[in-house]
């Protein structure tokens, strides 16, 4: 099939264009800046240079490619965290940005899609700390989430999701990952990997008693549930999750161990919410993992890295 990828050269992307050319679709990666057109052709697509907010610009590109799919994976959250983004993650400039590419550039794609007669549209979604503090430790789809997300952020991504799921010009899959770790990603051997760096100083410590649960995802495993949801898999919302949801106080440690760096420090809850803020504590303390068994059943989605025991062990890279 001819695929539409928006947000190529991200550290997802940069997984999912081979994925999909080894698959034998013609792929058109989309980027925002002329010097990553090399890039994309590196990975084995045709690169096109866009602004996802200018909507002339995008129904342009994706009336010239003419795909069967599109695929939405623009964000802007490669840069570094501060204590302060840690405090409020929804004023950063990368998270004003990432919203505008949830909300706007998302008008623009699904638009652009209907315009050239596709049949799919596949969104990136967020699944990690978005339920209700309610009910058991690892929830699924059908859960119910945050009841305010205005303090968490999430309003872009409700947005999205909403937008995606009932277009009515062809299917609509939206993925809920989980946290990301691996190549290019925020956890991975990198110097500049934006919560690496925090660990090997230990300046990411587990707040009260480290019981919120936390959901991964190694993200070779993100593309390939990508990949398998381009060709099918009906419309709706997936966890593209690990088979292991765990609690902070599990979880942190072994990832430091993986990072060569020491354990990491214990902090009361009242001194967490004083550093970081209500929102990041409660993530520490309270928030709750999410279930793939949606995804490997509906999709037949297998995993390289069913949990972030041997994800971290092997596949940091």
């Amino acid at each position: 099939m001819k695929v539409f990828i928006a947000g190529a050269t991200g550290a997802l992307g940069r997984q999912l264009v081979p994925q999909l050319v080894a698959r034998g679709h013609e792929v058109v990666g989309m980027t925002r800046s002329a010097s990553k057109q090399e890039l994309v052709r590196s990975l084995g697509a045709r690169p096109v240079v866009v602004d996802a907010l200018d909507p002339d610009a995008v129904a342009q590109a994706v009336a010239s490619a003419e795909p069967e799919v599109i695929v939405h994976q623009l964000t802007a959250l490669s840069g570094k965290m501060s204590m302060r983004d840690a405090r409020h993650p929804d004023r950063s400039s990368a998270a004003k940005m990432t919203n505008r590419l949830r909300t706007e550039a998302t008008d623009h794609l699904l638009d652009a899609g209907r315009a050239v007669g596709a049949r799919r549209f596949v969104a990136q979604s967020f699944g990690a700390f978005r339920f209700a503090r309610t009910g058991g430790p690892v929830q699924t789809e059908a859960d119910p989430l945050d009841p305010d997300p205005r303090q968490t952020g999430l309003e872009p991504i409700l947005y999205l999701e909403q937008a995606v799921t009932t277009i009515e010009w062809g299917e609509g899959l939206v993925l809920r990952y989980g946290g990301f770790y691996g190549p290019g990603t925020g956890i991975s051997l990198a110097p500049d990997a934006v919560m690496a760096g925090p660990i090997r100083k230990r300046r990411f410590p587990i707040v009260g008693d480290g019981g919120g649960i936390w959901t991964f995802i190694h993200v070779e495993d993100a593309a390939a549930a990508t990949a398998i949801a381009v060709e099918r898999g009906r419309p709706g919302v997936y966890n593209i999750a690990d088979d292991e949801p765990a609690p902070v106080r599990e979880w942190l440690p072994v990832l430091a161990s993986a990072l060569d760096a020491k354990p990491p420090r214990r902090f009361p809850r009242w001194l967490g919410r004083l550093l970081a803020g209500e929102a990041a504590t409660v993530m520490m303390t309270e928030a709750r993992g999410a279930s793939n068994e949606k995804a490997k059943r509906v999709l037949g989605w297998q995993l390289r890295y069913p949990s972030w025991r041997q994800g971290f062990a092997q596949g940091l890279g």
